[in-house]
């Protein structure tokens, strides 16, 4: 079975900076693409930045020049490094993963727990 375990979330004053790290473990076949989204109560979950195995890299337009997603293969690890935080950044950041596992012939999204980040102004 996949796991995603994230870490970095907190409490930081605007204009400061976190790093959020989420390491995929078990029976992995192969790892697709990876990403960061965002939830606030009564709103959808958006997407933030996403990678792909071969480094390609898209994010939205509200976090653009601000986040940096990267990935590191060998340690089935993404990141995503958070500068110029705003408020409006305070949101529960979810990882994801497109993942196929040794036990199936299909690829499926593994979520992790989801971790709180917090910009006081």
């Amino acid at each position: 079975q996949v796991q995603l375990v994230e870490s970095g979330g907190g409490l930081v004053q605007s204009g400061g900076s976190l790093r959020l790290s989420c390491v995929a473990s078990g029976t992995i076949f192969a790892i697709w693409s990876m990403g960061w989204y965002r939830q606030v109560p009564g709103k959808q979950r958006d997407l933030v930045a996403t990678i792909t195995s071969g480094g390609t890299t898209n994010y939205a337009d509200s976090v653009k020049g601000r986040f940096t997603i990267s990935r590191d293969n060998d340690k089935k690890t993404v990141f995503l490094q958070m500068n110029s935080l705003k408020p409006e950044d305070t949101a529960v950041y979810y990882c994801e993963a497109d993942i196929r596992e040794y036990t199936s012939d299909y690829v499926e999204e593994y979520w992790g727990q989801g971790t709180q980040v917090t910009v006081s102004s």
